[in-house]
């Protein structure tokens, strides 16, 4: 049994505090909002964001960050993307060296640049840094459906640890040395997401969903592995199994904001409605940032910038991509002669 420390009371948090503590961990979950643990420590149940899911009563919560953090085997840190540096820095003092911090959210951050496994190194510097990632939606890890998802960290003995304290016999762990490559396709696929929610409220087939999943996984490729990611972990899960669930399911909360902007909202009024953090719109400043810095073409992430913050119509960037120039899709194929 590992004591572990759940930093953020999530949709996310919520469902993996759950299922550790069914794999027989001592879980203590933590959150800024007083108010949120007070409901957790009273119902035994995230009613909105979670609903539904029954938490166990040996699980404690606690509003003190230092009992969530100090004396735990590791701590994993579920709070959105955009506190991920600020909590990380709130932990700094309470970290032992060599204690490990499991990073579960998805994005970049946008003044820096960096991923969220690196703003925690910055501010956590004697910290084990991993990071859990891949096509798992909170709503069916809480039901106990069966999930894959991959450990990554730079030490294999850290990610093999993250793997076993993880795993069950419904939640399948894979390991992987490359960090960066799993946090980009995270990061990345939030939105290519937003752009196939547009589609979607817009009332576009099939046939689109699945050519925005294609390119926009060609986007994802091209600028990870120029940042030094692996191929084939834009081919795995972290990469094209979680752009495909991320695009497609009705849990996705990036594709469910994509649908109310196609539908005529602006991204703050789809926000609102959703009503949780939507990566995505903060992933995207990022990502064309990135695309600019290594040269790299990423014409899906171009035009969904545009749209979230020049207000051009969806329509209207739908048929600038259907109308650029005509091109081969793999230029590294050779011809007959």
């Amino acid at each position: 049994m590992a004591k572990i420390g759940m930093i953020g009371a999530g949709s996310w948090g919520t469902a993996l505090a759950w299922l550790l503590t069914n794999n027989g961990h001592e879980v203590t979950m933590w959150s800024a909002l007083g108010d949120e643990i007070d409901m957790l420590e009273s119902t035994r149940e995230h009613k909105d964001k979670l609903p539904g899911v029954k938490l166990q009563p040996e699980m404690k919560f606690t509003k003190d960050l230092p009992s969530a953090v100090k004396g735990m085997d590791l701590c994993v840190l579920a709070v959105p993307s955009i506190f991920t540096r600020k909590t990380a820095r709130q932990m700094k003092e309470l970290v032992a060296d060599g204690q490990i911090l499991v990073n579960v959210a998805k994005g970049i951050e946008e003044d820096t640049l960096l991923t969220l496994d690196q703003q925690i190194a910055q501010e956590v510097p004697q910290a084990e840094v991993a990071v859990l990632s891949g096509p798992t939606h909170a709503e069916e890890v809480g039901r106990g459906l069966p999930t894959t998802i991959v450990a990554a960290s730079k030490k294999k003995a850290t990610a093999e640890y993250v793997q076993e304290i993880f795993s069950s016999n419904v939640f399948r762990v894979y390991t992987s040395p490359d960090v960066l490559g799993v946090e980009l396709g995270g990061a990345l696929k939030n939105v290519v997401a937003l752009a196939a929610g547009m589609a979607d409220g817009l009332g576009y087939g099939d046939n689109t969903k699945a050519a925005l999943i294609t390119r926009g996984l060609a986007e994802m490729s091209r600028l990870g592995i120029l940042m030094g990611g692996k191929a084939e972990t834009f081919a795995g899960l972290t990469g094209m199994g979680d752009l495909i669930v991320t695009c497609a399911s009705v849990h996705s909360r990036n594709r469910k904001a994509g649908y109310l902007m196609g539908q005529g909202k602006t991204y703050k009024e789809a926000m609102e409605e959703v009503k949780m953090v939507v990566e995505g719109v903060y992933s995207a400043k990022a990502a064309i940032a990135l695309a600019k810095k290594y040269n790299v073409e990423m014409p899906i992430v171009e035009q969904v910038n545009k749209i979230l913050f020049e207000d051009k119509p969806v329509k209207d960037a739908v048929l600038e991509l259907m109308m650029r120039d005509k091109k081969s899709e793999h230029n590294e194929l050779p011809w007959e002669a």
